[in-house]
């Protein structure tokens, strides 16, 4: 990674950490929604045993696109997003820097609660490693994704519904292996555990090499 987008990264964490409200906000979310759950189903511990790692993936999923409508918003509305376009430095890698510095300071926190919310869930050890290691490989790929989703609605004004409808049915597949990655560490599984995380890990690498340059091709189409 070359000075500029060092400098790109450093920036974008300064300012989230500054802006505050993007981790800490998915956080909240996901205990409030993982501790209603077990009020709405019951003390059956069997049942929140089996489907504990499926809530706690919906429940990032819906936590990381909380403030993802805004992840180009600012600098659209300040003109840093034409400056972006104009410097040396591809548009793709820029779009790809502030996608990774997003999930850092977004879906990293969500990383590292899940699993110690699963608790709530009745997951054992097992379960709460799988779904932390499922989230880690996962979770990269519905930031990427979730950008092209931001870049199609950055002129919109409370763009945040239209960015849900077109983000999450991408996000299926992701969310499909995930859970099964989490399910498959819990005991007595019979799929192997590496199979659905190597599917996943593909889908968060080709997320990688192909959103960049769909949603720097979006935001191209801004300045026409």
């Amino acid at each position: 990674m070359n000075g500029p987008l060092v400098a790109l990264t450093k920036r974008e964490i300064t300012i989230a950490r500054r802006i505050g409200g993007g981790g800490s906000m998915g956080v909240v979310f996901l205990l409030v929604l993982v501790t209603m759950v077990p009020f709405a189903i019951g003390p059956d511990l069997n049942l929140l045993s089996r489907i504990g790692p499926a809530i706690l993936w919906i429940a990032a999923l819906l936590a990381m696109l909380l403030g993802l409508d805004r992840l180009f918003q600012a600098d659209f509305e300040d003109g840093s997003l034409d400056q972006l376009q104009l410097g040396a430095t591809p548009l793709e890698a820029v779009v790809f820097v502030k996608c990774l510095a997003h999930w850092m300071t977004t879906g990293l926190p969500l990383v590292v609660a899940a699993p110690l919310l699963g608790l709530l869930m009745a997951q054992d050890a097992e379960s709460m490693l799988g779904v932390g290691v499922s989230l880690f490989i996962g979770t990269p790929a519905l930031t990427f994704v979730g950008g092209v989703g931001a870049a199609a609605t950055v002129s919109l004004r409370r763009g945040g519904l239209l960015m849900a409808l077109l983000v999450l049915p991408l996000c299926v597949p992701a969310l499909i292996f995930g859970v099964s990655a989490a399910n498959a560490a819990a005991p007595g599984a019979t799929v192997p555990f590496a199979a659905p995380l190597a599917v996943l890990a593909a889908l968060t690498l080709a997320a990688g090499a192909l959103c960049p340059f769909a949603t720097a091709a979006l935001l191209r189409r801004l300045g026409e």
